[in-house]
């Protein structure tokens, strides 16, 4: 059996709550690929709203000519396709594009077996944690708080807000109003998106270690090894980063330098499940604990195959289901901050045909 031919197709999708000013839609490209047998894989890549052009054209020009005719098994394919294509990047729109190759693959693989992706990679965990997420550093402090409220009724005993603000004492102010919601018994984690330089980080966690953070996420610009390094011996606020690194060469490089207590490996940043299975053992064994980002669908699923409890974020009203892309129920459920899996076959994951 070989692969036969690859289908892209683009589907924009708005944001009900924008992510802000320049971001008020994500993008799905989702990927067909065809084997000999007369079979299909259904994968997705995804951006928000830079860089879906790139990847599509990634796909259909470079991708999909050096696919055709091989084995479809994902694991031997990622790394023959990640040399091939190593000349325009070892990551960014390079991996994105093949984690939409690999999903499928992956797909595949599961359907045949008449399995779920989660029972073909092998279930290790009965449920996981769910905690609440928004984009929220647009928000007015009255707007951010009605949201900390409704994370609050939804049952998630942990929440996540952004930081970042000019000045920090606005961050001080916001980060005290959620952490007066949520109360003393739920875990409040704090996200920058590498809007500080180190002086800041250093000044804004000295403030904001007194609200108790259970992490503090993306501080620093996302490849700046040197200054993480000095951060940790600055800080007992644990780190985590990971959403915008795309190689577990990266990663390794964080691991080893002891840096980071919490690992966010993207699935489709990092090229797909194949990566983000390698990206997963080598927290293992170096101790930290992976907490997999954005893509809720699929994130959670993932998290049932992790050897220790992954906590799995929910950006409010921003899932593919809360978006209405999907053309059947979604695989997972949450509720009261747990979720749970339906055993669907493969993915679970099928965009609906009217979405373009």
């Amino acid at each position: 059996m070989t692969i036969t031919g690859l289908a892209v197709r683009r589907i924009r999708l708005p944001l009900s709550r924008p992510w802000g000013a320049d971001v008020r839609h994500v993008t799905v490209l989702a990927v067909d690929v065809t084997t000999s047998d007369g079979d299909t894989g259904h994968g997705f890549s995804w951006t928000p709203s830079i860089g879906a052009s790139a990847v599509q054209a990634m796909l259909e020009e470079d991708i999909s000519g050096f696919v055709t005719r091989r084995d479809p098994d994902p694991e031997q394919l990622w790394d023959p396709l990640w040399r091939h294509l190593h000349e325009a990047g070892g990551g960014g729109i390079t991996t994105i594009a093949m984690a939409g190759v690999d999903l499928a693959l992956w797909d595949l693989v599961a359907r045949r077996r008449g399995e779920s992706v989660v029972d073909a990679l092998g279930r290790r965990q009965p449920t996981a944690e769910v905690y609440g997420s928004g984009v929220n550093l647009h928000y007015p402090l009255d707007e951010l708080c009605r949201q900390a409220e409704r994370w609050v009724a939804a049952g998630y005993g942990a929440a996540k807000m952004k930081v970042g603000r000019p000045d920090l004492a606005e961050d001080v102010e916001r980060v005290a109003a959620v952490r007066g919601i949520l109360g003393p018994d739920r875990r409040l984690m704090i996200d920058a998106n590498q809007r500080w330089d180190l002086d800041t980080a250093i000044r804004a966690l000295a403030e904001l270690r007194a609200f108790d953070p259970a992490w503090i996420e993306e501080p620093l610009r996302a490849d700046d090894l040197a200054s993480h390094r000095i951060l940790r011996e600055a800080t007992d606020v644990p780190l985590a980063l990971g959403e915008n690194l795309h190689t577990r060469y990266r990663f390794a490089e964080f691991f080893e330098a002891g840096v980071v207590q919490f690992a966010q490996p993207n699935v489709v940043r990092v090229g797909g499940i194949t990566p983000f299975l390698r990206i997963a053992r080598d927290a293992e064994a170096a101790g930290v604990k992976v907490a997999p980002h954005l893509l809720f669908e699929l994130s959670g699923q993932l998290a049932l195959t992790l050897p220790h409890p992954a906590l799995v974020e929910n950006v409010e009203d921003a899932s593919f289901s809360d978006l209405g892309a999907l053309a059947e129920d979604p695989p997972v459920t949450v509720t009261g901050g747990e979720l749970r899996f339906t055993s669907k076959p493969g993915l679970g994951i099928r965009f609906r045909d009217d979405r373009t």
